[in-house]
């Protein structure tokens, strides 16, 4: 690559690939300035993910995520980001301004592009709701067919959307969420957490508490706290964690095999008794 945002390139560094969809590289540019460049291996990528970003920028300047700088149909740019080792005050502040961006409620879920989760595709579209419903629909019941399910984790799951009314918890309204939440689309930096790689779309709020959740994230209980004292969250949703768990495992069965089959199944199951 010659040059890039109208500047000669002067470095490139190769980061290694992800998915086997895309590639990373760090690159220097005449200029001074660093950038994060991603190339996809196939057409139109990255488009979903410019958007999503773009949205969740919509926010306002409470929300942490990353600017995009070009996106073509294989080629994103971000701004390079230098990592740090997050404190429990930048958690803190973090919690507070997802919590800001979940506020600015798109008025229904989904999303007017098509949605892309780690390459594979997500249906956004547009409904009012209820969320149970939407989720039911849009989430769960189109990986029921990923190849490393067996029967008995299928019947749980089928469960899950048959019962998803009385596990849903109390109604709320569409939030504008990451929808891909865990730890490794965080860059925390010197100043905050910022968002990457997002799955954005209106969706539940407590979806991006149960994502962080699930690989773990630093300080998270610091976090959920600072979250909850600037938005405070409905009654019993530690106990919906595996509810909103449920989707990202399920596209981790059909990314990576049977190899996530029993968690699937485990969360399904804890999904379940929570209701009674």
């Amino acid at each position: 690559m010659e040059s890039l945002l109208g500047t000669a390139v002067e470095r490139e560094t190769a980061l290694g690939s992800e998915h086997d969809a895309w590639t990373l590289h760090r690159v220097l540019l005449a200029d001074g300035r660093e950038v994060l460049v991603k190339r996809a291996a196939r057409p139109g990528l990255f488009a979903a993910e410019a958007a999503g970003l773009r949205w969740l920028a919509d926010a306002g300047p409470v929300a942490p995520v990353a600017p995009v700088l070009d996106v073509a149909d294989d080629l994103l740019v971000l701004p390079w980001l230098e990592p740090t080792r997050p404190d429990a005050s930048l958690a803190e502040r973090f919690g507070r301004e997802l919590a800001g961006t979940h506020a600015a409620g798109p008025g229904e879920y989904g999303a007017a592009w098509d949605g892309l989760i780690a390459g594979l595709p997500l249906d956004n579209t547009p409904d009012p709701g209820p969320w149970a419903r939407w989720y039911a629909e849009r989430r769960l019941a189109p990986y029921l067919r990923a190849p490393g399910l067996d029967g008995p984790t299928i019947r749980l799951v089928e469960q899950v959307i048959e019962d998803i009314d009385a596990l849903a918890g109390p109604p709320e309204p569409p939030s504008r969420i990451h929808g891909d939440l865990w730890s490794g689309n965080i860059v925390w930096t010197a100043e905050r957490g910022v968002m990457i790689d997002p799955a954005a779309h209106g969706g539940h709020r407590e979806t991006d508490l149960a994502m962080l959740a699930l690989f773990g994230a630093p300080h998270l209980g610091r976090l959920l706290a600072a979250y909850d004292e600037a938005a405070p969250l409905a009654g019993g949703w530690r106990d919906r964690v595996p509810l909103h768990q449920l989707h990202p495992l399920l596209v981790h069965v059909a990314l990576y095999g049977e190899s996530y089959r029993e968690a699937v199944a485990d969360a399904a199951r804890r999904a379940l008794a929570a209701r009674s």
